[in-house]
């Protein structure tokens, strides 16, 4: 779509985020589009890692997920820009030309998410929880221990014990159960 298009130019194209990183580095491009998941290597660790190499492409995310456990942590990696998949043609373009420009670019649905997001720690009294106890508390949810968690994320049983007493005091509860309760009823956990 983009290479019949007058303005734009592919440079290349990668199957995971690791080759999209490698691509990125290597061709210096004005823009990414990047896709969240991908087998190989996502596109969160992949906006995180161009930023630590210092790239100058601004990253577009274009996906098909706008959950708030996909949204919050492509945004805080970096990413300029979230759109979905099933954006207008017109829409994708004017907002790689956006991104382009360092402009930021959000679909309609992501950006009334992440005004809702904003709004209800501060509603509730708490404070908002980082991308790594957002994902603490994802592991949690799903029943995995503090041993798992920790090899999972590649982190100490402590860093992990850290992470839970943090996201306890921000949600204002005392143990997991409660936490998991807390962070559906704030859409933190979808």
């Amino acid at each position: 779509m983009f290479e019949s298009t007058p303005g734009f130019r592919v440079l290349g194209e990668a199957a995971n985020g690791v080759e999209g990183v490698a691509l990125a580095t290597r061709l210096d491009p004005d823009v990414v589009l990047m896709d969240l998941r991908m087998p190989g290597g996502g596109g969160v660790d992949a906006i995180a890692e161009l930023g630590r190499r210092g790239a100058r492409a601004r990253v577009l995310v274009l996906t098909t997920y706008d959950t708030d456990s996909d949204t919050l942590p492509a945004i805080e990696a970096g990413a300029t820009g979230y759109l979905l998949k099933d954006a207008p043609r017109e829409e994708l373009f004017t907002a790689v030309r956006a991104a382009a420009d360092g402009r930021t670019v959000l679909s309609p649905a992501v950006a009334s998410r992440l005004v809702s997001h904003v709004r209800s720690p501060a509603a509730a009294g708490g404070e908002p929880l980082s991308a790594r106890e957002r994902e603490v508390l994802g592991w949690v949810a799903r029943g995995t221990s503090n041993r798992e968690i920790a090899a999972e994320l590649f982190i100490s049983e402590a860093t992990v014990k850290t992470h839970l007493t943090h996201l306890y005091a921000k949600l204002g509860v005392k143990d997991r159960a409660a936490a998991v309760a807390a962070g559906y009823d704030r859409g933190i956990l979808g």
